[in-house]
């Protein structure tokens, strides 16, 4: 899952939402940094309520991914992304494909969940701007056991950055995906790549019931 799919349902609790990020956000910041569901659990008891908000928002990221991955339709559509991906770009034996076909799943899933609902992203940034960064990056610190002190500049390029509405337009979709190929080191996407996102759109919005937990829709 991706981060408004982690977040939306907590924009009221603006700690909460700020937690359910931190897991994807330590993978920008420091890949070795982790927030792991066992570290984070003894923080539920501590007595500043935004330190338990944003412990129980780590604990849930963790297990909304366990559920999402675990489920059929994520991994169908998953392996139908890398496959299609595949055929679409030239040679690649390398993690392309298969590491787009699974982040394209989450991606699109935001974006189908955002359009069921603008308004609530517009509150997920509200939300977010109202949280304290240094503060959220004391308590990754407490919880990991190490210093990220890239997360107190992250969080608020994060929200003004506002990523999260570019993923309804296939060119702006395939502008994040590059910028994330940078990141992890993999080549650049070609342009022609977009054509095939509508489809995969479609194919998102019919398996969306089968990759939200019913507990967790609101």
């Amino acid at each position: 899952m991706n981060y408004f799919a982690h977040g939306r349902n907590y924009v009221h609790a603006p700690y909460l939402m700020a937690g359910s990020a931190i897991p994807d956000w330590l993978n920008v910041v420091n890949r070795r940094v982790r927030a792991r569901s066992k570290a984070a659990r003894p923080f539920i008891a501590h007595k500043d309520q935004r330190v338990v908000a944003i412990a129980t928002g780590v604990l849930q990221h963790h297990r909304d991914d366990d559920w999402f991955h675990r489920t059929p339709a994520f991994a169908e559509l998953s392996w139908a992304f890398t496959v299609a991906i595949r055929d679409r770009l030239p040679v690649d034996n390398g993690l392309r494909p298969s590491f787009l076909g699974h982040i394209l799943v989450e991606l699109l899933l935001d974006d189908l969940l955002i359009q069921s609902d603008p308004s609530r992203l517009d509150d997920y940034y509200r939300a977010l701007d109202t949280v304290d960064p240094a503060f959220v990056t004391w308590v990754v610190e407490q919880i990991s056991g190490k210093e990220v002190a890239n997360l107190t500049y992250l969080i608020p390029r994060f929200s003004q950055e506002r990523f999260l509405y570019d993923y309804a337009e296939d060119g702006k979709l395939l502008f994040r995906l590059n910028n994330v190929m940078q990141r992890v080191k993999l080549p650049r996407l070609p342009e022609e790549l977009a054509e095939w996102f509508p489809e995969a759109r479609q194919a998102v919005q019919k398996r969306a019931a089968d990759l939200l937990d019913p507990t967790t829709i609101s």
